[in-house]
């Protein structure tokens, strides 16, 4: 089996290279990453890749160098990852964090084969035209988000007419049990100190605000053709439980596991089959208990503007999308506060929801591509306006 390995260097990507060295059956084709050079040129060396891409394009000849003496293909860029994506594999990875991830993706998916999603953004701004690309192409998608790779699982063998709603758990991050007035003065470092989950500081900073949950709860829409309604989000601390579905008979099937990114992975990696995984088995009489409570959307917002953006049509996922990200960065570069990051994207979508036609149907890629454009421009004027 051929495998490409789409961000390569962060958190997943280092995971699923991890699964794929406890194999001898798995040959490398495409790595790709961003700033870490000297990782990617190691993972490149290690699975003797016949291509590495770095997406900074001022980081090629770094990359060149540290490849110097091999017989692998370097190159750099956005127009370099795309060109890689179209290198035929069995199976890819899409670990891309962000909107930069959208054209790789695509063009991934137009190569048949699996596609293991990693980032959601994909489906939150151009969900049915993934979906419309992976039909036309023959290429299975099998979603990498806990929550998803949970109800997919849960799913396996159902009717899907008998699905009655999905229930998206979320470990509620650092600021659970923090009152709003003390959120409002959350450091970076407190925002993207996860209690539960090792991962990269966007991912991290993202399931502080739980805008990562909301950009879940409209994957979850796309992903599995649900009404808004049939969708619910609990906060649950432990993070065992990674999402249930319900069904009409009364009947729940929850998906459990250890809070290790391997478990999906390796599902994906290993779909349809099944084999083992070097993750921790859950020892019941430890965990003790397990508890629930509702979503709070006064103190985390997003999660009522991800319910406003399914109800906007389908280029809103692209403008919630771009916006956020612009807020996240905002909030990194200490321009704005925590608090900030949700008004922020609340004012962009009114401001956008009235300007533009979000509603419009069968948006192409450069479509997509312009309602971000716009709402980080939004999002910029904001900043400059209400930043401090």
């Amino acid at each position: 089996m051929r495998a490409n390995v789409f961000g390569a260097t962060g958190s997943v990507g280092v995971n699923t290279l991890d699964l794929i060295s406890r194999r001898d059956d798995i040959e490398i084709g495409v790595l790709t990453g961003a700033g870490n050079i000297d990782l990617l040129a190691r993972q490149a060396r290690t699975f003797n890749a016949r291509h590495a891409v770095t997406a900074d394009p001022d980081r090629y000849q770094d990359l060149k160098d540290a490849l110097s003496g091999t017989e692998v293909n370097v190159s750099a860029g956005p127009g370099a990852l795309v060109d890689a994506a179209g290198v035929s594999a069995d199976w890819t990875m899409s670990a891309i964090v962000g909107f930069a991830g959208l054209a790789p993706t695509l063009e991934a998916a137009g190569q048949g084969g699996i596609l293991a999603l990693a980032n959601k953004e994909s489906l939150v701004c151009a969900g049915a035209l993934l979906q419309q690309t992976c039909a036309e192409n023959g290429t299975t998608l099998v979603p990498v988000d806990s929550e998803h790779s949970a109800i997919h699982q849960a799913l396996c063998g159902e009717d899907s007419r008998t699905l009655e709603r999905v229930i998206l758990t979320a470990s509620g991050g650092p600021f659970r049990t923090w009152p709003v007035e003390k959120m409002a003065k959350a450091t970076l470092a407190e925002a993207q100190a996860h209690p539960n989950w090792d991962m990269g500081q966007r991912i991290s900073i993202d399931s502080a605000t739980m805008f990562n949950k909301a950009l879940e709860v409209i994957e979850a829409k796309v992903l599995f053709d649900l009404e808004p309604e049939q969708i619910e989000v609990v906060i649950h601390p432990q993070s065992i439980i990674h999402s249930m579905v319900g069904f009409t008979d009364g009947s729940i099937m929850a998906q459990l596991g250890p809070s290790d990114m391997r478990g999906p992975i390796g599902y994906a990696l290993n779909y349809p089959a099944r084999r083992s995984l070097p993750v921790e088995r859950l020892n019941f009489a430890d965990i003790a208990r397990l508890e629930f409570a509702p979503e709070d959307t006064s103190r985390f917002p997003a999660l009522r503007l991800a319910r406003d953006v399914m109800n906007m049509g389908e280029m809103a996922g692209a403008a919630f999308n771009g916006a956020k990200e612009a807020a996240l960065d905002a909030f990194i570069d200490e321009r704005i506060g925590f608090l900030d990051m949700a008004a922020l994207v609340e004012d962009v979508l009114e401001t956008l929801n009235s300007d533009t036609s979000l509603a419009r149907k069968a948006p192409s890629l450069a479509d997509i591509e312009t309602i971000d454009k716009l709402a980080r421009e939004r999002s910029a004027a904001w900043v400059a306006r209400k930043g401090h």
